[in-house]
């Protein structure tokens, strides 16, 4: 059943809807709540997500399963290294009936576009990309076309092969609002999953449609009514600088990171059914969103540190602000400050 069309949600609204989207995604992808949760709030901040893990587990289902619960247009890009740019933006081809040149659009005219084993096609096709993910539009020949709206790109990339693959660019990385990791299931869920599999008599669960492009971005534009305090703009952006003071950082994350922080922090408030941000939200979005976009100096890889610990001592290292939203409008957030001045957790807290 396909949900009405809706062109204004509150951020109560937009959060229900949410958590409805990622009930029924779970139908397909068990036990993979954290993972959902994270892609949701990319898709909710008008982002691209990058899903970067081992082979097998689910990566491609899950972008499949997004597609089809919110009603949106999926095409999907199989990257390998003969790919052509054309192969992705699409290409003028000459039309014999009609003598003249007409465009061909290429599969990233989509809503959701799968770019599958992204880093498996050369640096010059993976920047065909860039433009999309950018500004929703590609420029060919001289000619600017826009993209339909919502335009999501979800990336899956291998991190252990490197025969026959090429490094993600930072330019390329940092236009993903997040990433991703899925790891493997609990022994007990991996169980439930194969018998899930064994009940329903079919190789994947029939999904039902519960959104359409129009909720989409309504869903998308209730971020706006998310209050974000000064307080909490200031430890953003002290989170940003800090990556480019650490010792251990030789590149730190761009203001494009600090816009990705906010938001993330906004969704995170919107998936708990909240008007305003808390640090919670903020501290809770800062690994996915910060790790891809720094550059370790080069001796850490020797001693085995990753880009995920630094940002997580990064996190832990900055202040965190011991104020909440109190302005008119939210006596819940009042108290709220005066029962947990540290600022607890929201219940059913997003990507914790």
């Amino acid at each position: 059943m396909t949900a009405p069309v809706t062109d204004k949600l509150t951020p109560q609204q937009a959060g229900i809807r949410a958590h409805a989207v990622l009930d029924e995604i779970e139908r397909a992808v068990v036990g993979k709540r954290a993972a959902l949760e994270l892609v949701m709030l990319g898709v909710l901040a008008g982002g691209h997500v990058l899903i970067e893990d081992l082979p097998g587990l689910g990566k491609t289902l899950l972008a499949r399963s997004f597609s089809t619960v919110l009603g949106l247009d999926f095409r999907r890009i199989q990257f390998t290294p003969d790919l052509l740019p054309s192969d992705v933006t699409g290409a003028p081809f000459y039309d014999q009936r009609s003598g003249e040149m007409v465009f061909r659009p290429g599969p990233v005219f989509a809503n959701l576009l799968l770019a599958d084993e992204i880093n498996r096609t050369p640096p010059k096709t993976q920047a065909a990309l860039l433009e999309a993910m950018a500004e929703g539009q590609v420029s060919i020949d001289g000619v600017t076309r826009k993209l339909p709206q919502p335009f999501v790109v979800i990336a899956t990339d291998n991190p252990i092969e490197y025969e026959g693959t090429y490094a993600l660019p930072e330019a390329q990385l940092d236009r993903f609002l997040l990433r991703v990791r899925m790891g493997y299931l609990p022994v007990a869920e991996e169980a439930a999953m194969l018998r899930r599999r064994l009940d329903r008599n079919v190789p994947e669960a029939v999904l039902a449609v519960l959104s359409n492009p129009v909720e989409v971005q309504a869903m998308r534009d209730s971020l706006e009514q998310v209050e974000v305090d000064t307080d909490l703009v200031d430890y953003i952006v002290a989170l940003i600088d800090a990556t480019r003071r650490h010792a251990q950082i030789q590149v730190g994350a761009s203001p494009r990171g600090g816009l990705a922080l906010v938001q993330l922090a906004r969704a995170r408030a919107v998936m708990a059914g909240r008007d305003y941000v808390t640090p919670e939200d903020v501290k809770a979005v800062a690994l996915p969103a910060l790790a891809h976009r720094i550059t370790l100096k080069p001796e850490l890889w020797v001693r085995r540190i990753s880009a995920d610990d630094v940002i997580a001592g990064v996190v832990q290292g900055v202040p965190t602000p011991g104020t909440r939203p109190q302005a008119q409008g939210h006596p819940q957030a009042h108290a709220q400050a005066q029962i947990h001045p540290q600022g607890q957790p929201h219940a059913n807290p997003v990507g914790a």
